[in-house]
């Protein structure tokens, strides 16, 4: 299973660890696994690549199936456009537990960091 949390302070997510394999189908032909994967890595490049904001990654594993990352210490402007991206991965996520749930599992954990 997937384990997927993100981290929220209020409204505000400000991180997201994603973990493990779905379960789904075989390695290389999951697509459960693509779609988290897919929805992680766009949002952590256009974080980048279309906010300006360069995301602190803490942990990833191609292997073991991780991909931690959390915002860092940025303007109150360039929050407002991460905070749409944040908001599109959380219903991204939302949308593929929703239809594998028993190969996804979505959490999230509120307070400050």
């Amino acid at each position: 299973m997937t384990r997927v949390t993100l981290f929220r302070e209020g409204e505000r997510i400000y991180g997201c660890r994603a973990e493990g394999h779905s379960g789904w189908g075989e390695e290389g032909e999951d697509i459960v696994c693509a779609a988290v994967s897919v929805l992680t890595t766009t949002c952590v490049n256009a974080l980048e690549s279309v906010c300006g904001v360069k995301p602190r990654i803490a942990e990833y594993s191609e292997e073991k199936g991780i991909l931690a990352f959390t915002l860092p210490e940025i303007t109150e402007a360039e929050d407002e456009r991460a905070q749409i991206l944040m908001k599109a991965l959380k219903q991204g996520l939302e949308d593929v537990a929703g239809e594998f749930p028993k190969n996804v599992k979505l959490s999230i954990n509120e307070g400050r960091r």
